[in-house]
């Protein structure tokens, strides 16, 4: 299964694989160059529609537990000072994906879309710690009506260059749904309360939809 936002460029890169090799076979006539041409248009389509791949995942929804909205490594677990929405102290779980990565972004939690904004921004490297600041993003709120809110951002990388969102404020979402797209190596933030209890540990690899990344206090408990 691939993502609706590869379409157009699966569709480009199919007709380029293509014409190539017809080329090639029509106008080449070297056996070896003929099949290093063809290994690359191949090499090329694969590597587009590996990188647009949507797999089925199943998420066992829990009104307290977050589940990762992507697929990636955990490269920054930190209390910091969120200064866009909630202009307090919060704990940060950063996952930073790879170009080889699933880059569907889904939704942690379950609730209403509280905030949703686009910022235009820089490109560094994913990992750079401004990047969160600094570089193109959007920075997304779902208010849970169990746990409260949760603020997460997608945050383009040196090689994104787009970013899709389709959270809208007002919406109600579920976890483990679709919630955008990021082409290219990239980076989403998680924003949580400081008294989550954190489930993962830095460097590890994280699925999305599917492992959970903190247990969070109910409001009651809280």
């Amino acid at each position: 299964m691939f993502h609706k936002e590869g379409n157009a460029s699966i569709g480009i890169a199919a007709v380029v694989a293509t014409a190539g090799i017809l080329l090639t076979d029509n106008y080449i006539q070297t056996s070896w160059l003929q099949y290093v041409l063809y290994t690359v248009f191949v090499f090329i389509l694969v590597i587009v529609l590996q990188f647009f791949r949507n797999p089925s995942r199943k998420t066992n929804e829990n009104d307290q537990h977050v589940v990762s909205p992507v697929d990636g490594k955990v490269v920054v677990i930190e209390e910091v000072y969120e200064p866009e929405y909630f202009k307090d102290k919060r704990l940060q779980v950063s996952i930073f994906m790879s170009p080889i990565n699933v880059h569907v972004t889904r939704y942690g939690l379950s609730g209403i879309v509280k905030f949703s904004k686009y910022h235009p921004g820089k490109y560094l490297v994913a990992w750079h710690p401004k990047a969160s600041e600094e570089n193109e993003r959007t920075t997304v709120v779902i208010d849970s009506p169990k746990v409260g809110e949760v603020l997460y951002r997608q945050i383009a990388g040196a090689l994104a260059r787009r970013i899709v969102n389709y959270a809208k404020e007002g919406m109600q979402v579920v976890q483990g749904t679709d919630a955008g797209f990021i082409k290219f190596g990239s980076r989403v933030d998680l924003f949580l309360p400081l008294s989550a209890k954190v489930n993962v540990e830095l460097n590890q690899v994280v699925k999305g939809a599917e492992d959970s990344i903190a247990t969070l206090k109910t409001k009651s408990a809280s």
